[in-house]
């Protein structure tokens, strides 16, 4: 069930990409349910559940389904992920995202440039140092320029240093700005997100 007041929009979005019926969708009609006007990638969608599996601490078989489509980078079924409370919940967190994306895409290009993401990821208190920045444009800008990226790219990049920020603020519990990790620690806290 939808919490009370869900907007119906979202309503309609969900029940549209719920094909089966069941109450709960996959990763292909939760790309299609948020694809209406702006097309998600495949790898978007896994970044998203990812971040659910994670703020929900849910664990088992739906965060191990994530972490290893995640890591292989298959496509195909979790089990069955999000329901209507969290499909809302990453409905109106999306379009968080694209309020953001707007208001810092100040050349109304329809895509963040390197500064303009750099203000967007400090809006929302990260505070991405320039050689980080840099890396950042350059792994999300599909276009192979290292300037700008689209909203899809926006929000992936934006999962990426939100997961990343905080998987380390896990470890940094002084929050002085460092940790000590093992090898494994790093591994498991990085893997998910490249």
């Amino acid at each position: 069930q939808f919490p009370p007041g869900t907007d119906p929009e979202i309503v309609r979005a969900f029940q549209g990409a719920d094909r089966d019926g069941s109450g709960t969708i996959d990763d292909m009609e939760l790309q299609t349910a948020l694809s209406a006007g702006q097309p998600f990638s495949l790898r978007t969608v896994h970044l998203m559940l990812h971040q659910f599996a994670n703020n929900a601490k849910r664990i088992g078989k739906v965060f191990f389904l994530c972490f290893s489509f995640l890591l292989l980078g298959l496509s195909g079924s979790f089990d069955r992920f999000p329901g209507p409370t969290e499909f809302a919940t990453l409905w109106k967190a999306l379009r968080d995202w694209r309020g953001t994306f707007e208001r810092f895409d100040r050349d109304r290009s329809g895509r963040i440039e390197t500064g303009e993401l750099r203000d967007a990821l400090l809006s929302l208190g990260y505070a991405v140092p320039p050689s980080v920045l840099q890396i950042l444009v350059s792994k999300h800008d599909k276009t192979g320029q290292a300037r700008g990226l689209d909203y899809d790219n926006f929000v992936e990049c934006g999962l990426v240093v939100k997961g990343l920020t905080e998987k380390f603020k896990e470890k940094d519990v002084k929050l002085t700005g460092s940790a000590t990790l093992s090898y494994e620690a790093f591994m498991l806290m990085v893997l998910p997100f490249i």
